[in-house]
């Protein structure tokens, strides 16, 4: 099996040694440290998620993106996930060919609707066309990746007629994902898109999406498509040992958790859910021979072609994720890489 081996982060705010709070400025900078040290030790691919919120502090990824082209010499770019519903097709379009342009051919870009919603009144959208702004600007979106020359007319933005937008792709083009939380109607949208598929696995078993997986298979071969890569986005923290990884992963998820509960109406989080998560579920924490089982089966119960963990776990230190960083990479993907192929 090829398969790539991925990080992504939200920037979340982190502790620092005397246990306050980071800057968000600092927190920035701390991303491109981690996001060249990606690169030194060989992954694949480092992702942004765009926030717009106090806990997370990437807003705008193309930026710290194109801080870390200049910096990095392999590592592919892009983001995890672009809300879409929200953005101008034509300006993401332009981000992202710049950016691709600047790093050598190394841009790529995930579209999604998002799990939080306050790009949408920041931006002036209405959560009623939740729908409608992500489907018409994706198929906007793929028709500046795919064609010279755009013609295009909907109900989320002027039209364009024959035009031409700048800079323009090389050759070799875009790679474009769709990031999906678990609705088989996205998984569709996906294939009618000819796009790879990213599934967002947070929570329980991810031997549950296999029918999703399934799904986006037995799609593209209705339609007559060459199947595309399918990759999953998952939270992990690696260190030494399992309670090592345990308690500092803990300690970030119980905070960001927390927070969160509090927003949406959810009950406290339990470190026995947590534990569980880790056993069984979608949180890869624990050593680099404990992560490294794990990340191996569920890419062949999945059939995957990247496995993408979250490193960054809520106010989890960067020291700790530096050091997460250079434990998946030396020694996780190559374990992972024996074990999918014996």
């Amino acid at each position: 099996m090829s398969v790539e081996f991925a990080l992504d982060t939200f920037g979340d705010v982190t502790r620092g040694p005397d246990g306050q709070l980071l800057s968000q400025p600092q927190v920035l900078r701390n991303v491109v440290a981690e996001a060249v040290l990606a690169d030194q030790v060989g992954i694949d691919y480092i992702g942004l998620g765009e926030h717009h919120r106090d806990d997370f502090a990437i807003s705008s990824p193309e930026v710290i993106l194109g801080m870390i082209a200049g910096q990095t010499s392999r590592i592919r770019l892009g983001t995890a996930v672009t809300v879409l519903s929200t953005d101008d097709p034509v300006r993401l379009f332009q981000r992202f060919s710049t950016l691709d342009a600047i790093s050598n051919g190394r841009a790529e870009v995930i579209l999604g609707r998002g799990s939080f919603t306050e790009s949408y009144p920041l931006f002036g959208y209405e959560l009623q066309d939740y729908e409608k702004l992500f489907e018409e600007k994706l198929d906007l979106f793929m028709r500046l990746v795919r064609e010279k020359k755009v013609s295009w007319s909907g109900e989320t933005r002027s039209p364009l007629k024959n035009t031409a937008v700048y800079p323009p792709l090389s050759d070799k083009g875009l790679k474009v994902w769709v990031g999906v939380g678990g609705s088989p109607e996205s998984v569709v949208r996906a294939v009618r898109h000819n796009v790879p598929l990213m599934l967002a696995i947070i929570g329980g078993d991810p031997r549950r999406f296999r029918p999703f997986a399934e799904l986006y298979r037995d799609a593209a071969n209705q339609m007559n498509q060459t199947v595309q890569p399918i990759g999953v986005h998952s939270p992990g923290h690696v260190a030494p040992t399992d309670e090592e990884a345990v308690e500092q992963a803990w300690a970030g998820y119980e905070t960001l958790r927390s927070r969160l509960g509090r927003e949406r109406g959810w009950g406290p989080p339990s470190k026995r859910e947590f534990l569980a998560e880790v056993a069984s579920g979608s949180m890869y924490v624990g050593s680099p021979e404990k992560v490294a089982k794990k990340i191996a089966g569920t890419v062949k119960a999945l059939g995957l072609s990247r496995f993408e963990m979250k490193y960054s776990q809520g106010t989890l230190s960067h020291e700790a994720m530096m050091r997460s960083i250079e434990l998946y990479g030396t020694q996780v993907i190559p374990r992972v890489r024996e074990l999918i192929a014996g």
